[in-house]
């Protein structure tokens, strides 16, 4: 049952260290669907890598998951992705299969508004083109 599996699924993010990525094919089905701004992929082995690279990229990332429900198969988190000195909001879509592993697992985040408005020449650019287009 997917409720059974969401508390056990929001220790396993929270305490993320590189070593736990063996465990991933406990938790998420072996063909699974992974989407986020940057990546779309399918199978637990290619999920395993987005977050190995997340590993190799930052330093001590964490998430903090702030509010999380569940309905049937799925399942909705908010949360805090903490990288680095930067904050990024983001919130989770999950489905689960029979077993209650994850079969589809979708990221949203505003790459432009959590990421590169907090870069310092292309935020200044973000920033200013945000201003231009926003309605009055």
């Amino acid at each position: 049952m997917p409720h059974a599996s969401l508390p056990t699924l929001i220790e396993f993010y929270e305490q993320l260290k590189p070593q736990d990525l063996d465990r991933l094919a406990q938790l998420y089905t072996e063909d699974c669907r992974f989407k986020d701004p940057f990546n779309e992929v399918q199978g637990v082995a290619a999920v395993r890598r987005i977050f190995a690279h997340m590993f190799e990229t930052i330093e001590a990332p964490r998430f903090v998951v702030r509010d999380a429900f569940s309905e049937g198969d799925q399942a909705f988190l908010s949360w805090d992705f903490h990288a680095g000195r930067f904050i990024i909001r983001g919130a989770t879509h999950l489905r689960f299969a029979p077993d209650g592993r994850v079969r589809d697992h979708r990221d949203y985040w505003d790459a432009a508004e959590e990421l590169y408005e907090k870069l310092p020449v292309l935020g200044a650019l973000m920033r200013l083109l945000r201003r231009k287009l926003a309605a009055s």
